[in-house]
């Protein structure tokens, strides 16, 4: 139980610094999930919280890694491999000697060993931490793939030297041989093992895909298991299991190109359900590490925390000028054409961000080695925290500063408008093209609900209207009266009723209608709840017996309805659309009422749903063409436009 209320607690933290980032994104979410997590050490249930390296690896790393390897582009990565080596293997190696040497001359009392440990650890690069810095900032197309594509195998790096460090201090012997023998079997071994497992589990998405319609429910929980079972593998065979699931997510990622449109469905579900897991997984890390803090603080002498400070900054420091050098002196070419710029160098320098791997390595230090408490740990995770908090920091102050900010080519209010036009132009030529009927009034309606919601009835249009349709409800019924239809007395029946009805007060009619539409989109998202049965026939009887005993006056209102209706039809414009709407929803749920609208034809309901939706894609390339809109506002209006398709198709199967 206290396992399940932690990762509550884990989760309701990781939702508190999202929302905090919503608010105020100039700071950045890891920093926010950090503060949650110091937090979240005020509970007792967490102020000796300890999670298992395995479980942090096996759990949280290996889906990441995953996720990130099916996310890149296999074309990229080719075009990059040599940038990949040079920054993910050969900066990393060394990186990790020049830290490891110089942290054991400063710090004598750590051995060599264990001072290489530490380099290791803090070496590997975060992606998902760099794009968090640089989310409102523009860096260089190349910089950016370059920092992308080194965290995802430099991580790999970190961990074998890691394993390969922490064994030397295990054992007390290393040889250069056999560690250079291991380090290749470790990398390439799991890249190997990844690739050739990663192929049989796409086979088998392959083979359902062609043969079954909708696999969703078969292949998703597979593709979320698929790093952790490959990850437990590779690790029991003694070969990187980082490694491998990046492996495996590559080959995922070249089913991804191969299906195209063949699996749209499950293509959209899957990348919407990794997202939810990427980001609560590295929220999860993030807090942790603020959770974790205050313990590993109150372990560690006073006197020492002062220069373990001052030992992280100056590891953060070496790592900074080493990255800066070895771009800048060109052991990375950035260009095939030109000399990389110190604009550039500094870029990835800074960009080197350190987050989840580190963490997780410093996690995964064993309390006990050799039967004796491993006294350095507490230790070696501060300063490990310290370099994270350092590498999120700076870039946080410095990119700003100097790199141009992120600008859409349009504004909230311009996207707003646009899908207020979208839908207006998409039900002027539905009305254009097809008979008015009861299925088109419907679309209508249903389309109206695509613009934005900070779109208000006006007030005065709508008490104007209501006048005017109450107007030709008195005309109608007296009409009817004439004809003989109905008697004086359901005449005056039917007066007394407008009398009491929702527009006898401007006011208490405006408020109910715009009560309602707020409802609506309330529990629009429990719109398929089953209602009690035993309720259902109460409310039908109790039906059944009101018109049994108002016949005269129920067929008055339906034809009073229909009329008022018809009124509205053939006064709605582009500009009244929305008053309109409001007032033609009450009568026709009053005419559903009296049992005048109770069926609707499926099949036009659907092919009218089609051409809406042809309709607003022409909008938004009518709009591109007379370049009144810019191509990213297309793209968005499309998008838009083809989820509201996408969420209705599925709403009709």
């Amino acid at each position: 139980m206290s396992s399940i209320l932690s990762i509550m607690l884990l989760a309701l933290a990781v939702v508190a610094a999202n929302i905090l980032n919503l608010i105020w994104p100039k700071i950045p979410l890891a920093v926010y999930q950090i503060l949650t997590g110091l937090l979240l050490s005020l509970d007792p249930q967490f102020s000796h919280f300890t999670l298992e390296p395995e479980i942090f690896m096996l759990v949280i790393i290996a889906p990441l890694m995953f996720n990130d390897g099916q996310n890149q582009s296999t074309k990229a990565l080719s075009r990059n491999l040599s940038v990949i080596m040079s920054m993910a293997i050969t900066l990393a190696v060394i990186s990790v000697l020049i830290t490891g040497t110089l942290t054991h001359l400063v710090w004598p009392g750590l051995a060599l060993p264990l001072a290489l440990m530490l380099g290791a650890i803090i070496t590997p690069t975060d992606a998902v931490a760099v794009n968090s810095i640089t989310n409102n900032v523009v860096l260089p197309e190349k910089v950016h793939t370059t920092l992308s594509h080194e965290s995802l195998f430099n991580d790999a790096s970190g961990i074998v030297l890691f394993n390969l460090a922490l064994g030397s201090y295990t054992t007390g012997s290393f040889s250069l041989g056999l560690g250079i023998l291991d380090f290749i079997k470790v990398f390439f071994g799991g890249i190997l093992f990844g690739l050739i497992i990663g192929w049989f589990i796409v086979q088998l998405r392959l083979y359902l895909t062609q043969s079954h319609a909708d696999i969703s429910a078969i292949v998703i929980p597979v593709n979320i298991m698929t790093p952790l079972v490959v990850y437990w593998l590779a690790e029991r065979l003694g070969l990187s299991g980082i490694l491998a699931v990046v492996a495996t997510g590559l080959v995922h990622s070249v089913l991804h190109q191969r299906l195209q449109l063949t699996s749209t469905k499950m293509q959209i579900v899957t990348a919407t359900t990794w997202t939810i897991i990427e980001d609560i997984l590295n929220g999860f890390v993030f807090v942790l590490l603020g959770a974790t803090l205050p313990t590993v603080l109150t372990s560690t002498k006073i006197s020492n925390i002062g220069f373990l400070i001052l030992v992280a900054l100056f590891l953060y420091l070496i790592l900074l000028i080493v990255r800066y050098c070895w771009v800048r002196f060109g052991f990375v070419a950035l260009s095939h054409h030109q000399q990389n710029s110190a604009d550039s160098a500094w870029q990835i320098a800074l960009g080197g961000i350190h987050g989840t791997i580190t963490l997780a390595m410093a996690f995964s230090i064993p309390t006990v080695i050799n039967h004796q408490t491993f006294a350095y740990r507490d230790q070696i995770i501060l300063i490990a925290a310290l370099v994270i908090l350092f590498s999120l920091v700076l870039p946080a102050v410095i990119f700003p500063l100097v790199l141009p900010t992120k600008q859409k080519s349009y504004t909230p209010d311009q996207f707003d408008y646009h899908i207020s036009q979208l839908v207006a132009f998409a039900i002027t030529e539905l009305k254009q093209s097809n008979p008015i009927s009861n299925e088109l009034r419907q679309v209508s309606e249903t389309l109206s609900s695509q613009a934005s919601p900070n779109q208000f009835i006006n007030r005065k249009r709508f008490f104007e209207l209501a006048n005017q349709t109450r107007q030709i409800e008195q005309a109608t019924i007296e009409q009817l009266n004439d004809q003989g239809q109905i008697s004086d007395q359901t005449q005056a029946y039917y007066e007394r009723f407008l009398e009491r009805s929702s527009f006898q007060t401007n006011r208490r009619s405006f408020i109910q209608i715009i009560g309602h539409r707020l409802k609506r989109r309330f529990k629009r998202g429990f719109s398929h709840r089953k209602i009690d049965q035993k309720k259902r026939l109460e409310l039908q009887k109790k039906q059944a017996h009101f018109r049994d005993k108002n016949a005269a006056t129920i067929a008055a209102l339906s034809d009073v309805s229909a009329a008022a209706i018809k009124y509205l039809d053939s006064i709605e414009t582009t500009e009244n659309r929305n008053e309109v709407a409001a007032l033609r929803r009450t009568y026709t749920a009053r005419s559903k009422f009296t049992g005048g609208q109770n069926t609707l034809e499926s099949e036009q309901l659907q092919n009218l749903f089609i051409q809406a939706f042809q309709f607003e894609h022409s909008y938004v390339q009518q709009q591109l063409a007379r370049q009144n809109i810019p191509q990213e506002l297309a793209n968005q209006l499309n998008e838009q436009s083809s989820t509201d398709e996408l969420v209705y198709m599925q709403s009709m199967t």
